[in-house]
């Protein structure tokens, strides 16, 4: 006997197939009220897998339309936490560790130009805030804690890499490279990490002498 399929679940389903789709559009695979739907559709943009999305005519009231959002995408079965790191394993079984090990340095080299392309301050306290800023946005859930001395302990509740991390240990002391190039008057010094299986990553960035 075959599971049976829920609104939310067949909602989903729906809105992975096409995109932008109103009210009306979605009602077409639906037998029951409209006033069920849109309940079901509420709870899945509150969930933050669905989002929805006003739409102006010219003339004549908005509408809505409804896409998945990327936490919507990611409920359907992928490979994303599992392919990079296969690809890795054989990158090193075809060529050897170097060349992981180059191909990591290689990306970190890209956060480095990045990060101290974005980041416009000179001022310490300025540029632990875009710092921040900016790997939120990459994934990363980054809070500061100031000390009286003026240091910043840098706590990551989420690893966007962890899978790699846990496997390629590299990713880490990649890591504190990247913020010894970003801050480079400051010393870095780690403390635990998510990817060994520590509850977040913790990162202390001191205060530039004479600053």
């Amino acid at each position: 006997m075959s599971k049976r399929t829920s609104t939310k679940e067949k909602l989903l389903m729906v809105l992975k197939k096409k995109n932008c789709l109103t009210i009306g559009s979605i009602m077409e695979h639906f037998t029951i009220s409209e006033i069920a739907v849109r309940k079901q559709i509420h709870e899945l943009v509150q969930q933050g897998l669905v989002k929805q999305k006003t739409n102006k005519h010219k003339l004549g009231r908005p509408y809505l339309t409804y896409d998945l959002t990327e936490k919507g995408h990611e409920t359907f079965p992928n490979q994303y936490k599992r392919f990079p790191v296969e690809l890795l394993q054989d990158l090193e079984e075809l060529q050897g560790k170097q060349a992981v090990h180059e191909l990591l340095n290689k990306h970190t080299d890209r956060d480095k130009i990045y990060l101290t392309k974005a980041i416009q301050s000179d001022d310490f306290d300025e540029k632990i805030a875009e710092m921040t800023s900016i790997q939120n946005k990459k994934g990363y859930m980054l809070e500061v804690e100031k000390s009286k001395s003026g240091d910043y302990r840098i706590n990551n509740y989420n690893c966007p890499v962890a899978n790699i991390a846990s496997c390629y240990h590299q990713m880490c002391t990649n890591e504190k490279k990247l913020y010894e190039e970003v801050f480079p008057k400051s010393e870095v010094e780690a403390h635990s990490f998510i990817a060994k299986g520590e509850p977040i990553c913790r990162w202390t960035i001191t205060k530039p002498e004479g600053r």
